[in-house]
C-alpha cells in the first residue's frame, strides 16, 4: 500500500512558522513530533504527516502558484475554527468558511509564508 508519508511547507522565519503551526495544529490536536536538521515534523490525529522547513538549498523560501495542502477536520464548526485561528495568527484569508456546493464546508488561508492551505469538512469525500 501506497499513501503520501509526509508534505513540507517552506518557511524563511522558522520560529514564527513554527509557532503558527504548532497553535494552528493544535486546535485539531496535532502536535509537533520530530525536529530535523532544518525543520519541524507535526504529527496530525490522521493521514500525512507536515513538516516546516527551511529549503534545503539555503534560498528563499517560495510559495507555489497553485499548490495547496487541504486539511480535512472531523466537525463542520472546525472550519471556521481554524480559519479564524490561522487569522488570529497573522495569516491572511484566501477564502471566508462556507459551503462549496456538494462538495461540504471550506474555507482557505495563506500562512506568514504565503502558502495556501485549505480546511475542510465534507460527508462525501
Amino acid at each position: 500500500m501506497a499513501k503520501i508519508g509526509y508534505l513540507s511547507i517552506g518557511t524563511n522565519d522558522f520560529d514564527k512558522a513554527t509557532g503558527f503551526y504548532t497553535t494552528l495544529l493544535g486546535e485539531i490536536g496535532g502536535k509537533p513530533l520530530m525536529p530535523t536538521s532544518a525543520g519541524l515534523i507535526y504529527r496530525l490525529p490522521e493521514g500525512a504527516m507536515l513538516m516546516v522547513t527551511k529549503p534545503h538549498d539555503g534560498a528563499a523560501a517560495t510559495f507555489g502558484n497553485g499548490t495547496m495542502i487541504a486539511i480535512q477536520v472531523d466537525q463542520k464548526e472546525q472550519v471556521a475554527a481554524m480559519h479564524a485561528k490561522a487569522l488570529e495568527l497573522g495569516g491572511s484569508c484566501e477564502g471566508q468558511p462556507g459551503p462549496r456546493g456538494a462538495f461540504g464546508d471550506f474555507a482557505y488561508f495563506r500562512d506568514l509564508d504565503g502558502n495556501k492551505l485549505a480546511v475542510y469538512y465534507s460527508t462525501q469525500m
